[in-house]
């Protein structure tokens, strides 16, 4: 039985560790540079390398990492939550796929050549349509909710390999394979100025519901019983992720298996009550995706790998030892 009193130390540790890895993140690169360099172009005048490398290149990348990891390990702990399902997680309902047939259809039509907010602004766009889809054929109940979820998942999807099978010529072809793989490399400020308002709405969305999820936990005639309006409920969850993870997937592409493994790794220390759940499960995702972010950095391939694949590579293990995991304690 995991006590109560792990929750504000798995909280504190997690909060030690971020700024240092932030602080790694900022240090390390393609050019090397020492960090006390770094640290004296900020006193230097500027425009100089050091301020350039740090204010254009890896802060931006830093932040997205952070923000993005968040998004997703919170999207993730809240779908479980809704669910009571241990495998949910925020592709599930078919935002992700709807953000990055958004995307897609930006490179596609050649909008993101002419104009550079064009892949963010669609990549919302569709997550918003996808998660309102969901939401319109799934509102009867759970069940229905992941049906949807996975029909509106598998439509998005149809809509990908259509736009590659088509693409109009191999650049755009490649952008779009490159665009999917996922990355928060070569972001700026203006890209993630405009995604922030949904990702911060969405999260606001997310802080109404940890009540109703504990409630959940129950059973739904219960947690009705108790007070709860299921029918917000869902509406809240589904609301907050498709804005949050909408976005931040507009923003980085498609980067699977953080919003399951965040929420599973930290469950452990403080235990199975949805609300404890949420935000060490953001703080978790952000520092799992920054760190993984490093990794890429320091990995010696002649191609910088996309951080989409590194997430996959790690995260398809963990997602068979969980199945088998669930399968052993199944009666």
């Amino acid at each position: 039985m995991v006590k109560a009193n792990r929750h504000p130390q798995v909280l504190f540790v997690l909060l030690l560790l971020l700024p240092a890895a932030v602080a790694l993140s900022l240090a390390v690169g393609r050019v090397a540079l020492p960090f006390s360099v770094l640290i004296d172009g900020l006193a230097e005048p500027k425009p100089n390398l050091a301020w350039l490398i740090l204010s254009e290149l890896r802060v931006p990348r830093t932040v997205l990492a952070l923000v993005v990891g968040a998004t997703l390990g919170l999207g993730g702990a809240a779908l479980q939550g809704l669910l009571r399902n241990p495998l949910a997680e925020p592709g599930l309902l078919g935002v992700s796929g709807g953000a990055a047939l958004g995307a897609v259809i930006a490179i596609y039509f050649g909008l993101a050549a002419a104009f550079v907010l064009a892949i963010p602004l669609l990549g919302i766009a569709g997550a918003l349509a996808a998660g309102a889809l969901t939401f319109l054929f799934g509102r009867s109940g759970t069940l229905t909710l992941i049906l949807a979820g996975a029909a509106v998942s598998g439509l998005a999807g149809a809509g990908l390999a259509l736009a590659l099978n088509f693409a109009p010529n191999p650049y755009a072809a490649y952008e779009i394979t490159t665009w999917l793989l996922g990355s928060v490399a070569e972001r700026d400020w203006a890209q993630i100025a405009l995604c922030m308002p949904f990702i911060l709405l969405g999260w606001f969305c997310l802080a109404f519901t940890p009540r109703g999820l504990d409630l959940l936990t129950l059973g739904e005639a219960q947690a009705e019983s108790l007070g709860v309006n299921l029918g917000l409920l869902r509406a809240q969850v589904l609301a907050g992720v498709a804005l949050s993870v909408g976005a931040a997937t507009a923003m980085a592409g498609a980067i699977g298996f953080v919003g399951l493994v965040a929420p599973h790794l930290v469950r452990p220390f403080v235990g199975h009550q949805p609300s404890r759940i949420l935000l060490p499960s953001a703080l978790f995702g952000a520092l799992l995706l920054l760190v993984t972010d490093i990794a890429i950095r320091v990995l010696p391939t002649s191609n910088e790998l996309k951080l989409g694949v590194l997430t996959s590579l790690i995260g398809t293990p963990f997602f068979f030892w969980l199945v088998l995991h669930l399968r052993r304690l199944s009666p």
